[in-house]
């Protein structure tokens, strides 16, 4: 698994370390789990340089005993993948098979077993037990796919683990394309139909759970997917045309602009969160600006795409003067909802009247406590138990406006400000994403007496 994330990167590994821990070293064990972790390294052309092994009684019991490893491969930045930026309309899906169901979808897999009282020694076939279809090692796709890597021919790589196909392929492609793959282009081991019938588990909740055949997917031209196909197939894998890319069937998105300030945590916390589902978010985010050239946040924006625009405010501006070059730039990106992210300056009531139920905030404390500047710092002095944050709909009083969304966290013994400021800040960065969509998605809005907010 490890080894076939570098290669969605565009990299090729150079080697692995391991570590085995467990309660009483059982000598051929051990040296059957380090044979297979050297024949993982032979087969993915890197080397096991070293590891550890630890004997630990107080911590495990019996035979149990907790493997784990990570693998280091190289790429230079320009060949790195994916390269969302050249995906067109019409580029090929090629599906690569899988051994099985690989190293996820286990808890499922257990809790069926489990279900009709099926033990793993017992027979699957005239041919294999459970065990043997199981416990099936993951593919590793270093041979089939390095000459095609390091030949430029591949646009994007997924490697189908955690969330299945429905969740892994759209990380890898731009926001406005999906892709349709065909069930019927490729063969899903038997596992897999046993699973589905045995659990009664839903079509969707097997697409997102286990690989259904398909261990990586690539994005390839379609003037290449011939040429790909043949270098694959001479190395030994089988690969399989199941879909293209497609303009995604339009879902009400809703253009959002980020204003951001200073060190842009709150910014890049929406951008993972977009990212991180962009097969169902009605957040777009089209736009990120801010007022320093040198803000931390302008450079998250750049990476992930994003048109920046840095708007810097002279002195000579009136905040009324400013303003118009805000909406002006708004206008230009078609922008619906303002999200403010530490945008350090004052608007003016007219700019904010605009805006009201389309621009949000978030707030270090649990308003109405704590209004102001360093809330973190007002809760510590004030001697509280808790403290938290709270995304707001912006009206022209400061820290006020109807409340979206808030998170909770517990001042500790001997707390510190910075220590406060930084869990503060992880519980932030989840409900702000969180507060965003429920108002792109329209599940929230403002009254018109702007005094509360409306659930829908």
């Amino acid at each position: 698994m490890c080894i076939n994330d570098i290669l969605v990167q565009g990299a090729e590994p150079l080697f692995f370390l391991d570590y085995f821990a467990c309660n009483r070293l059982k000598i051929d064990r051990a040296a059957t789990i380090i044979k297979g972790i050297a024949d993982g390294c032979l087969m993915s052309n890197c080397a096991l340089i070293g590891g550890e092994t630890a004997e630990m009684p107080g911590m495990y019991e019996g035979d149990d005993f907790d493997l784990a490893g990570f693998g280091v491969g190289i790429v230079e930045r320009h060949n790195m993948l994916p390269r969302k930026e050249s995906i067109a309309l019409g580029d090929v899906v090629i599906g690569l098979s899988s051994s099985g169901i690989h190293s996820n979808g286990y808890s499922l897999v257990r809790k069926i077993m489990k279900l009709h009282s099926i033990d793993w020694n017992d027979r699957f076939d005239e041919k294999s037990t459970f065990k043997d279809v199981l416990m099936k090692p993951t593919k590793i796709y270093v041979e089939s796919l390095i000459p095609v890597i390091r030949k430029g021919l591949i646009k994007a790589l997924c490697h189908i683990t955690g969330g299945g196909l429905i969740e892994n392929i759209p990380r890898i492609l731009p926001k406005k394309f999906a892709v349709e793959l065909d069930g019927s282009k490729w063969n899903q081991p038997d596992i897999f139909a046993w699973l589905k019938t045995a659990g009664d588990v839903s079509n969707e909740e097997m697409l997102k759970t286990f690989n259904c055949g398909l261990g990586m997917v690539l994005i390839v031209g379609a003037e290449h997917s011939k040429l790909v196909q043949k270098m694959i197939e001479e190395n030994g894998e089988n690969s399989f045309i199941v879909g293209e890319c497609e303009f995604k069937k339009s879902f009400a998105q809703k253009t959002s602009c980020c204003l951001d300030f200073w060190n842009g945590t709150n910014l890049k916390a929406i951008i993972d969160y977009v990212e991180n589902n962009s097969a169902r978010t009605t957040i777009d985010l089209a736009l990120v600006i801010s007022n320093k050239s040198t803000a931390s946040g302008n450079k998250f924006a750049l990476d992930a795409g994003i048109p920046l625009k840095v708007l810097l405010k002279k002195k000579t501006q009136s905040r009324e003067e400013y303003d118009s070059i805000l909406n002006e730039t708004l206008g230009e990106f078609n922008i619906e909802i303002i999200c403010l992210a530490g945008y350090m300056v004052m608007l003016s009531e007219e700019f904010v009247t605009k805006w009201l139920g389309r621009m949000i905030n978030i707030h270090p404390s649990i308003l109405p406590s704590f209004k102001g500047i360093d809330a973190y710092g007002q809760a510590l002095d004030y001697g509280v138990q808790y403290t938290g944050c709270t995304v707001h709909f912006v009206v022209p009083e400061m820290d006020a406006g109807p409340i979206i969304r808030q998170g909770i966290v517990e001042i500790m013994p001997n707390e510190t400000h910075d220590s406060l400021v930084e869990r503060g800040k992880a519980v932030e960065h989840k409900i702000y994403a969180e507060a965003l969509e429920l108002v792109t998605s329209g599940k929230v809005r403002m009254s018109n007496d702007t005094k509360s907010i409306e659930r829908l």
